[in-house]
Protein backbone atom coordinates (compact mmCIF):
# COMPACT_ATOMS: atom_id res chain seq x y z
CA UNK A 1 0.00 0.00 0.00
CA UNK A 2 1.36 3.42 -1.28
CA UNK A 3 2.02 5.99 1.60
CA UNK A 4 0.19 9.46 1.41
CA UNK A 5 3.78 10.97 0.31
CA UNK A 6 4.04 8.63 -2.34
CA UNK A 7 1.01 9.66 -3.42
CA UNK A 8 1.31 13.18 -3.75
CA UNK A 9 4.39 11.75 -5.54
CA UNK A 10 2.42 10.32 -8.26
CA UNK A 11 0.33 13.34 -8.29
CA UNK A 12 2.85 15.62 -9.35
CA UNK A 13 4.49 13.31 -12.15
CA UNK A 14 0.71 13.14 -13.74
CA UNK A 15 -0.08 16.62 -13.96
CA UNK A 16 0.15 18.55 -17.12
CA UNK A 17 0.37 22.78 -16.64
CA UNK A 18 0.50 25.55 -14.19
CA UNK A 19 -3.12 24.75 -13.75
CA UNK A 20 -3.47 21.46 -13.08
CA UNK A 21 -0.46 21.75 -10.99
CA UNK A 22 -2.41 24.54 -8.85
CA UNK A 23 -5.81 23.26 -8.77
CA UNK A 24 -4.87 19.53 -8.17
CA UNK A 25 -1.40 19.31 -6.00
CA UNK A 26 -1.82 22.21 -4.26
CA UNK A 27 -4.69 21.19 -2.20
CA UNK A 28 -3.45 17.88 -2.05
CA UNK A 29 -0.17 19.65 -0.01
CA UNK A 30 -2.17 21.68 1.88
CA UNK A 31 -3.91 19.15 2.91
CA UNK A 32 -0.77 16.49 3.78
CA UNK A 33 0.70 19.55 5.99
CA UNK A 34 -2.59 20.35 7.94
CA UNK A 35 -2.02 23.59 6.39
CA UNK A 36 -4.08 26.89 6.67
CA UNK A 37 -2.84 28.03 3.26
CA UNK A 38 -0.89 26.49 0.66
CA UNK A 39 0.74 27.29 -2.50
CA UNK A 40 2.98 27.41 -5.36
CA UNK A 41 4.85 30.89 -6.48
CA UNK A 42 6.71 30.82 -9.75
CA UNK A 43 9.17 34.37 -9.57
CA UNK A 44 8.66 34.71 -13.95
CA UNK A 45 4.91 35.18 -12.60
CA UNK A 46 5.37 38.47 -10.91
CA UNK A 47 5.51 40.70 -13.69
CA UNK A 48 1.86 38.99 -15.08
CA UNK A 49 0.94 40.03 -11.77
CA UNK A 50 -1.17 43.54 -10.69
CA UNK A 51 0.97 46.63 -9.50
CA UNK A 52 -0.30 46.68 -6.24
CA UNK A 53 0.11 42.70 -5.98
CA UNK A 54 4.07 43.50 -7.01
CA UNK A 55 4.44 45.60 -4.29
CA UNK A 56 3.41 43.62 -2.03
CA UNK A 57 5.08 40.51 -3.15
CA UNK A 58 8.57 42.45 -3.55
CA UNK A 59 8.62 43.47 0.16
CA UNK A 60 7.09 40.00 0.83
CA UNK A 61 9.88 38.02 -0.98
CA UNK A 62 12.64 40.79 -0.19
CA UNK A 63 15.89 38.88 1.01
CA UNK A 64 16.63 41.99 3.09
CA UNK A 65 12.77 41.94 4.94
CA UNK A 66 12.20 38.62 5.15
CA UNK A 67 14.48 35.64 6.31
CA UNK A 68 13.04 32.91 5.42
CA UNK A 69 12.86 34.18 1.49
CA UNK A 70 16.65 34.43 2.49
CA UNK A 71 17.85 30.87 3.70
CA UNK A 72 16.03 29.96 0.50
CA UNK A 73 17.82 31.70 -1.83
CA UNK A 74 21.42 30.99 -0.41
CA UNK A 75 20.38 27.58 0.76
CA UNK A 76 17.62 26.10 -1.51
CA UNK A 77 16.56 24.12 1.39
CA UNK A 78 13.13 24.16 2.86
CA UNK A 79 12.63 26.45 5.65
CA UNK A 80 10.03 27.09 8.79
CA UNK A 81 9.72 30.27 10.56
CA UNK A 82 11.14 28.60 14.07
CA UNK A 83 14.87 28.19 11.77
CA UNK A 84 15.37 32.02 11.01
CA UNK A 85 13.44 34.10 13.88
CA UNK A 86 12.17 34.36 17.34
CA UNK A 87 8.63 34.58 17.62
CA UNK A 88 8.84 37.99 18.81
CA UNK A 89 10.37 38.73 15.62
CA UNK A 90 8.56 36.71 13.12
CA UNK A 91 5.37 38.62 14.28
CA UNK A 92 7.08 42.18 13.36
CA UNK A 93 8.01 40.56 10.27
CA UNK A 94 4.86 38.76 9.08
CA UNK A 95 1.93 39.79 11.46
CA UNK A 96 -1.24 37.83 9.69
CA UNK A 97 -2.82 36.02 12.27
CA UNK A 98 -2.86 33.11 9.84
CA UNK A 99 1.29 33.09 9.10
CA UNK A 100 1.79 32.42 12.06
CA UNK A 101 3.88 29.06 11.42
CA UNK A 102 5.53 29.29 7.70
CA UNK A 103 6.94 26.51 5.91
CA UNK A 104 8.50 26.92 2.30
CA UNK A 105 10.44 25.22 0.04
CA UNK A 106 12.77 25.69 -3.14
CA UNK A 107 11.96 24.72 -6.75
CA UNK A 108 15.08 24.94 -8.22
CA UNK A 109 16.22 24.50 -12.41
CA UNK A 110 19.84 24.93 -13.35
CA UNK A 111 21.44 25.58 -10.21
CA UNK A 112 18.44 28.80 -9.96
CA UNK A 113 16.23 29.22 -7.76
CA UNK A 114 12.81 29.53 -9.97
CA UNK A 115 9.98 29.12 -7.49
CA UNK A 116 8.91 28.35 -3.86
CA UNK A 117 5.89 26.18 -2.26
CA UNK A 118 4.43 26.73 1.19
CA UNK A 119 2.20 26.51 3.84
CA UNK A 120 1.14 28.63 6.87
CA UNK A 121 -0.49 27.88 10.20
CA UNK A 122 -2.32 29.95 12.14
CA UNK A 123 -1.75 30.51 15.97
CA UNK A 124 -4.14 27.77 17.29
CA UNK A 125 -1.91 24.98 15.44
CA UNK A 126 1.33 23.35 16.15
CA UNK A 127 4.53 24.66 14.48
CA UNK A 128 6.08 22.89 11.59
CA UNK A 129 8.84 20.43 12.61
CA UNK A 130 11.98 18.56 11.22
CA UNK A 131 9.76 16.03 9.97
CA UNK A 132 7.64 18.42 8.08
CA UNK A 133 10.76 19.77 6.41
CA UNK A 134 12.20 16.53 5.28
CA UNK A 135 8.66 15.60 3.61
CA UNK A 136 8.63 19.22 1.86
CA UNK A 137 12.23 18.19 1.15
CA UNK A 138 11.12 15.56 -1.01
CA UNK A 139 8.15 17.16 -2.59
CA UNK A 140 10.47 19.79 -3.87
CA UNK A 141 12.34 17.76 -5.34
CA UNK A 142 9.23 16.48 -7.49
CA UNK A 143 8.42 19.94 -8.10
CA UNK A 144 11.79 20.97 -9.38
CA UNK A 145 11.55 17.79 -11.43
CA UNK A 146 8.36 18.20 -12.85
CA UNK A 147 9.42 22.14 -13.23
CA UNK A 148 12.45 21.13 -15.53
CA UNK A 149 10.51 18.50 -17.68
CA UNK A 150 7.11 19.87 -17.87
CA UNK A 151 6.74 23.25 -17.24
CA UNK A 152 10.09 24.26 -18.96
CA UNK A 153 10.31 22.77 -21.66
CA UNK A 154 6.41 22.82 -22.79
CA UNK A 155 7.10 26.62 -23.33
CA UNK A 156 7.60 27.55 -26.97
CA UNK A 157 11.38 28.67 -28.32
CA UNK A 158 10.27 31.81 -29.47
CA UNK A 159 13.99 33.10 -28.68
CA UNK A 160 15.45 32.00 -31.81
CA UNK A 161 13.73 35.21 -33.49
CA UNK A 162 16.27 37.09 -32.01
CA UNK A 163 19.36 38.30 -33.61
CA UNK A 164 22.54 37.87 -32.02
CA UNK A 165 22.77 41.94 -31.39
CA UNK A 166 19.29 41.17 -28.98
CA UNK A 167 20.87 38.41 -27.16
CA UNK A 168 23.52 41.00 -26.46
CA UNK A 169 21.23 43.36 -25.05
CA UNK A 170 19.28 40.73 -23.52
CA UNK A 171 22.50 39.44 -21.68
CA UNK A 172 23.35 42.88 -20.53
CA UNK A 173 19.24 43.49 -19.16
CA UNK A 174 19.99 39.72 -17.24
CA UNK A 175 22.88 41.90 -15.30
CA UNK A 176 21.05 44.22 -14.07
CA UNK A 177 22.12 46.87 -16.66
CA UNK A 178 20.24 49.80 -17.10
CA UNK A 179 19.13 50.84 -20.97
CA UNK A 180 21.88 53.81 -20.67
CA UNK A 181 24.19 51.28 -19.77
CA UNK A 182 23.63 49.22 -22.23
CA UNK A 183 24.13 51.78 -24.68
CA UNK A 184 27.16 52.22 -23.44
CA UNK A 185 28.60 49.13 -23.51
CA UNK A 186 27.25 48.82 -26.96
CA UNK A 187 28.06 51.57 -28.44
CA UNK A 188 24.50 52.49 -29.24
CA UNK A 189 22.24 55.34 -28.30
CA UNK A 190 19.56 54.60 -25.24
CA UNK A 191 17.04 54.95 -27.49
CA UNK A 192 17.94 52.79 -29.67
CA UNK A 193 18.17 49.57 -26.54
CA UNK A 194 14.80 50.83 -25.73
CA UNK A 195 13.24 50.54 -28.96
CA UNK A 196 15.15 47.03 -29.43
CA UNK A 197 13.50 45.74 -26.26
CA UNK A 198 10.12 47.10 -27.56
CA UNK A 199 10.90 44.57 -30.42
CA UNK A 200 12.51 42.25 -28.36
CA UNK A 201 9.12 41.88 -26.02
CA UNK A 202 7.11 41.51 -29.03
CA UNK A 203 9.23 38.92 -30.34
CA UNK A 204 8.85 36.96 -27.25
CA UNK A 205 5.55 37.77 -26.34
CA UNK A 206 6.41 39.55 -22.79
CA UNK A 207 5.81 42.29 -21.39
CA UNK A 208 8.79 43.17 -18.77
CA UNK A 209 12.52 42.80 -18.81
CA UNK A 210 11.83 39.71 -15.99
CA UNK A 211 9.97 37.90 -17.86
CA UNK A 212 11.99 38.34 -20.97
CA UNK A 213 15.03 36.80 -18.63
CA UNK A 214 12.63 34.36 -17.03
CA UNK A 215 12.03 32.95 -20.72
CA UNK A 216 15.52 33.25 -22.12
CA UNK A 217 16.68 31.23 -18.75
CA UNK A 218 14.63 28.67 -19.46
CA UNK A 219 14.97 27.39 -23.19
CA UNK A 220 18.18 26.95 -24.82
CA UNK A 221 19.03 30.43 -24.97
CA UNK A 222 20.20 29.76 -21.44
CA UNK A 223 21.86 33.85 -20.57
CA UNK A 224 24.73 32.17 -18.21
CA UNK A 225 25.47 35.25 -16.38
CA UNK A 226 21.62 35.31 -15.27
CA UNK A 227 21.31 34.97 -11.61
CA UNK A 228 17.28 33.87 -11.22
CA UNK A 229 17.10 35.08 -7.18
CA UNK A 230 14.24 36.95 -6.17
CA UNK A 231 15.62 40.52 -5.81
CA UNK A 232 17.18 39.83 -9.53
CA UNK A 233 13.80 39.57 -10.85
CA UNK A 234 12.26 42.47 -9.16
CA UNK A 235 15.38 44.49 -9.80
CA UNK A 236 14.46 43.81 -13.83
CA UNK A 237 10.59 44.52 -13.35
CA UNK A 238 10.57 48.21 -13.47
CA UNK A 239 13.56 49.54 -15.35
Amino acid sequence: MKSPLQLLFEAIDRVKDEQDLRSQVVPKIGEYFAAKRSGIFFFDRLPLLDSNLQKTLQIGLSIEHNPVVRYLVERHAPVHEALVASPKVWTIICPRPDHWHVMAGPIVNRGQLMGVVGCTRDRSMPAFDTENLADLSAICLHLSVWAATVRFQHQPFKTSRLTPRELQIAELVALGRTNAAIGRELWITENSVKQALKRMFRKLEVSSRAEMVAQLSATKYNLPSVKMSPSNLMQNTHQ
